[in-house]
């Protein structure tokens, strides 16, 4: 096909004004002088030909050409040439016409640039000149509560950023984080709007100097499997971008949320030590169960993994061979809950007689790492106490459940490593469709040793709990109303209607020992939800969002995590004092309570205090890492919070 001259130049032209603002300035630019040349030659050719006529002040061609580009910068010099014949004055009207056209050409571009270029400010579009910085990829309700424990890690710093990637509008995020964060300390926020996926964005946001990597979730886990299947191929292509940056060989901690079984193994195919990725519900099925069976460990986490409380760290020092079991006692600050090393890897609660060696972390819970000091010699030596070594028994349970959500399904396959069999779990839901009683079908034939019963009832009202007898069962738990993906405050607010409703069928009971266990997804309702006289709560989002915002900082403590949340390694119980002695009340040092708990070959962290359970104020009775010397007043409701292999 042939083209003509004229379509040619079209194109080419247009090809040219397509490469941006530049081209378009200059060839308005370009075409605004060649038309103050044409009309200069005019007004030439008028003088010198047409005996125009002059204006008695006229100083000749300089004059000329300095009228014209008046007259066409700004039309009101145009009187200029009031005093010239008619014929000049008509180059001076066309300088007038053709200025009015071009000049309004140029300043609408110059006007639609400026805004363009504050367009682009307000959204973020620049460059982020930081190293050293977490970034945070995505954007999702635990932002703000990751936010926030990264403020409080970095206020050791004299200096520190957070960075966050996202396609949500930057003035949106700006809005929410100057709302709920209005202190970020010494802690700088910067926001920015783009497709984290996308290796520009990303190396916009210089990931290659990013001390760490958060990588959010796009939605809920109430979410449909297809939106939860799209979120994770979005955070699989974003690691590999950030592998690719790095030409395939990453250095930096990548902790991410991925729901489904599918694309964990994919990350795991990457084979990168530095890649952490988290099944979050997961983890809170896990401490649905621990929570049933021991009442207090929401707060025992809650205070180990913020940055807020006392806290893991890994420590090295010169050990002089001293033995893991006289450790303790040579710190004025901290618990040493184990060891890891680069052959052996992590081992909690080693044999009290094992030597440390050079090459040994300790892996301690302390108050904050400034804090951590090996001293060579004993700081206190603990009293030798005789242990009565009572146990408990693995016990059957009945469970109800209101509600329903994949937690659950995690809860019940939890629980069967330690619930005895003929356990029970009855499930009220209103108006459960196929798909859940399909997958209950599923779940009784995958747990044939325990009693698992649906009923189509609502719980959210007061008759449908009457009926129930809730407080005949061992543990209630509260989990979501609705199997459709709701924001945390509806889910909430549904979980406290029940609550209240508990509480007055509580109150024409005399005596009961149920275990009332809900989840909280939004932790500003933590303070409602404990007017409810709730034994425990488990805030899920914030708990999740303080395992995150720990890895990112030191992600080794996912070993830690791993061992914690399995029922096959050591994890963390709220054990009766009185398995531990037999009479009350009684004054000890934590340093001799340390000694006692050991002589199970368990790691005392700390107490609750029977008396405070229902106290915010006071952690709820919890207190860990408590000083060494201290005295304690132990009393027969109290309790020892333990790191230990069973609850037994």
């Amino acid at each position: 096909m042939k083209f003509s001259l004229k379509d040619r130049l079209r194109y080419r032209f247009e090809r040219y004004l397509n490469k941006g603002g530049a081209s378009i300035f200059v060839s308005l630019f370009a075409v605004f002088m060649v038309l103050f040349i044409v009309i200069v030659g005019v007004r030439l050719l008028i003088v010198y030909f047409a005996d125009p006529g002059l204006d008695p002040d006229y100083n000749g061609t300089s004059d000329d050409v300095w009228r014209t580009w008046l007259q066409m910068t700004d039309p009101g010099n145009m009187n200029q040439d009031n005093k010239m014949s008619i014929w000049l004055k008509v180059s001076t009207i066309l300088a007038g016409i053709v200025g009015v056209i071009i000049l309004s050409m140029l300043i609408a571009f110059i006007t639609t640039s400026l805004e363009k270029v504050l367009y682009n400010f307000r959204k973020g579009r620049g460059v982020v000149i930081e190293d050293e910085h977490t970034l945070i990829l995505g954007w999702n309700e635990r932002v703000v509560d990751i936010i926030r424990e990264l403020i409080i890690a970095n206020e050791s710093e004299k200096e520190a950023c957070v960075v966050i990637l996202s396609a949500e509008d930057k003035e949106l995020m700006d809005d929410l984080i100057a709302k709920r964060l209005p202190d970020s300390k010494t802690t700088r926020i910067i926001t920015t709007t783009g497709d984290y996926a996308n290796i520009n964005e990303l190396k916009r946001v210089n990931i290659k100097e990013a001390k760490s990597v958060i990588l959010l979730a796009n939605c809920s886990e109430s979410a449909p499997l297809e939106t939860k299947i799209a979120s994770d191929v979005q955070s699989v292509k974003s690691i590999m971008g950030i592998m690719s940056i790095q030409e395939g060989d990453n250095q930096i901690p990548i902790i991410t949320e991925i729901f489904t079984e599918e694309k964990r193994q994919l990350i795991e195919f990457f084979e990168n030590e530095h890649i952490i990725a988290l099944d979050s519900w997961d983890i809170m099925g896990k401490l649905l169960v621990q929570t049933s069976l021991t009442s207090g460990l929401e707060m025992v986490y809650n205070e180990m993994l913020s940055f807020d409380g006392c806290e893991v760290y890994f420590y090295k020092a010169d050990w002089s061979g001293v033995t893991f079991g006289e450790l303790p006692y040579h710190f004025k600050d901290g618990i040493p809950l184990g060891l890891y090393n680069d052959q052996d890897g992590m081992r909690l609660r080693p044999e009290a007689d094992y030597s440390l060696s050079d090459q040994d972390e300790v892996i301690i819970l302390a108050e904050d790492d400034s804090t951590i000091h090996f001293e060579t010699s004993k700081e206190i030596r603990p009293s030798s106490l005789k242990l009565i070594n009572k146990r408990l028994g693995q016990s059957q349970r009945k469970v109800l459940i209101l509600g329903w959500h994949n937690v659950a399904e995690i809860y019940i396959r939890e629980a069967a490593d330690y619930l005895s069999d003929g356990s029970k779990f009855d499930i009220l839901f209103k108006e459960p469709d196929e798909n859940l009683k399909n997958k209950i079908n599923e779940i009784e034939k995958g747990y044939p040793d325990f009693k698992i019963n649906l009923t189509n009832a609502d719980p959210l009202k007061l008759g449908t709990l009457m009926k129930q007898d809730p407080f005949e069962y061992d543990n209630i738990i509260i989990l979501s109303q609705s199997i459709e993906e709701q924001m945390p405050d509806k889910i909430d607010s549904d979980t406290l209607i029940i609550l209240l409703w508990l509480r007055k069928i509580k109150k024409s009971i005399e005596q009961s020992k149920t275990k009332i266990i809900t989840q909280v997804l939004n932790s500003e309702n933590q303070e409602i939800i404990t007017q409810t006289d709730v034994d425990d709560f488990i805030i899920s989002n914030k708990l999740i969002t303080m395992i995150l915002a720990q890895l990112s900082e030191e992600p080794r403590i996912k070993m830690l995590y791993d061992d914690l949340f399995s029922e096959d390694g050591s994890e963390i119980y709220v054990k009766p004092v009185n398995l531990y002695l037999d009479q009350f009340p009684v004054v000890l040092k934590f340093a001799d309570i340390i000694g006692l708990v050991a002589q199970r070959d368990e790691v005392c962290l700390g107490i609750r205090k029977g008396s405070q359970q229902k106290n915010s104020n006071a952690n709820f009775g919890v207190r860990l890492n408590l000083p060494k010397t201290e005295s304690i007043i132990l009393e027969e409701e109290d309790y020892l919070v333990v790191l230990s292999e069973d609850e037994l």
